[in-house]
């Protein structure tokens, strides 16, 4: 297919691309129909099938799937891959979502990939009310799309692409991997996903291809049992965390110093290695460094050639922004993304490892969908100032004074009393702005500021943190 002429600006672009059913903005039950794999596949076809040009690492997973695959990325790059990163949602711009050696892509490619996968799009739409059609191609789609041409364009000899939503049916789901990975199962997306994690694992299972190699961090007996089973029904050789390999954690020896893999151990083999420096930290991304640890490997034994070193380097550098993201202020922030229960406690663990003794100010919004309850109860013990507040820029975001009503029930119910102190004091903003700078301005020395409870709200507030911390 010939590069049409660019559409006329970057910000046509967006608007082009705003323009498209997005299901990380509408209500979280979108129709039964929405996600159509033939729809993906026929819109690829006519853009001449860009996932056939990279060789792909897919990775599925409720939590931690970013991480590890930016951790994978990252020491692709290092071994000389160019490599292409996808991943969702983007946090400011949407750029983030496709990366290749971990570099932005210029304002203007943006424009080029819109214009490339308009010309498709707008033959699809023309034929959204025919008796056979496939629907109009989403948000996503495109998206997924675009990061395929670009990786293409760009010469990327490799690709590692983050599942968005589920696994099964999926827009990333029409490739065909060297190596598929599935880093955890805990609840979240339940009612398109499913309300047991036998169900969920069974929907991100769908990834798994007959006789592509799969490597799996999911510790828990149930929905490891689930894909354990899928993958002998494909023929999908299969690794597993705590069967195949392991890992240990070792914490920064001070707060703001490097976390590290202490080691990861291959059981029945020789290989290991230890000392790895991670740039995020927490023993849950200790956990993503061992399952990325694992692919490497794996694919060493397909014939890619990936030395220790680069895997070092590789982890060592990988980042995701607002996980568990620390800046030094003063005041010290926490930024991070978390949104479920799961997410939460792995921040809970490392503000009580790491940060112990030091008392915080919580900035909290959720989204509509979440268990919200099952994550202020593990929070609020942990803080005895809370801000609450929305985000504003996606409709799914809760009222303030809805959470700061629960968080009241929440106090006064048996069995909470006990474990849930009222604290210092608990506000509530309508602008996330506001409740930033007043928690910035209240926060006594020593006390660090935590961002948490939806990926949105880490969105609208992180740049702001960075310009203010950076200039003061």
């Amino acid at each position: 297919m010939n590069d049409p002429h660019p559409v006329d600006s970057h910000a046509a672009a967006l608007s082009y691309l705003a323009s498209r059913v997005n299901y990380e903005r509408a209500p979280p039950q979108p129709p039964h129909n929405a996600f159509k794999l033939d729809r993906m596949r026929r819109l690829l076809a006519m853009l001449g099938n860009p996932q056939d040009a990279v060789r792909i690492v897919h990775v599925a997973g409720t939590k931690g799937k970013g991480s590890t695959a930016a951790m994978i990325a990252s020491a692709l790059s290092a071994a000389g891959y160019r490599t292409g990163l996808f991943s969702s949602p983007h946090l400011t711009e949407v750029e983030q979502r496709w990366l290749v050696d971990g570099q932005l892509a210029p304002p203007e490619e943006l424009a080029h990939l819109v214009a490339i996968v308009r010309e498709a799009t707008d033959q699809l739409d023309a034929e959204a009310n025919s008796p056979d059609s496939l629907g109009w191609p989403t948000f996503f789609e495109l998206t997924t799309a675009m990061a395929l041409i670009h990786f293409r364009r760009q010469g990327c000899s490799a690709a590692v692409l983050e599942v968005g939503l589920g696994g099964r049916l999926d827009s990333t789901n029409v490739c065909q991997p060297d190596i598929t990975v599935i880093t955890t199962i805990s609840f979240d997306h339940t009612k398109l996903l499913g309300n047991t994690l036998a169900a969920i694992a069974g929907e991100k299972a769908g990834i798994l291809k007959p006789g592509v190699p799969v490597v799996v961090g999911v510790a828990e007996p149930e929905p490891r049992d689930v894909i354990n089973q899928r993958a002998r029904q494909v023929g999908a050789p299969l690794v597993g965390i705590g069967t195949d390999f392991g890992f240990a954690y070792r914490p920064p020896e001070f707060p703001l110093g490097p976390p590290r893999l202490d080691y990861a151990e291959f059981f029945g083999n020789e290989y290991s290695l230890s000392g790895v420096e991670l740039a995020m930290r927490g023993a849950h991304q200790a956990a993503n460094g061992a399952v990325a640890i694992a692919t490497l490997r794996r694919l060493v034994e397909r014939g890619w050639t990936i030395p220790d070193s680069a895997i070092r380097q590789g982890l060592a550098h990988a980042t995701c922004p607002a996980r568990i993201e620390v800046f030094p202020g003063p005041p010290l922030v926490i930024i991070d993304a978390a949104h479920n229960v799961a997410s939460v406690e792995a921040l809970v663990r490392v503000l009580e490892t790491e940060f112990r003794g030091q008392s915080g100010r919580l900035i909290f919004a959720a989204s509509a969908d979440k268990d919200i309850e099952g994550m202020l109860v593990r929070l609020l013990p942990r803080f005895q100032s809370v801000y609450w507040t929305r985000f504003v820029m996606n409709p799914r975001s809760v009222p303030p004074t809805h959470l700061a009503g629960l968080a009241s029930q929440l106090r006064n119910r048996q069995p909470w009393r006990r474990e849930l102190r009222t604290g210092e004091h608990s506000t509530v903003w309508e602008n996330p702005l506001t409740a930033w700078r007043q928690a910035r301005g209240e926060a006594r020395v020593g006390e660090f500021i935590c961002i948490a409870g939806s990926f949105f709200l880490a969105s609208e507030l992180r740049p702001v943190v960075v310009r203010e911390l950076s200039s003061a």
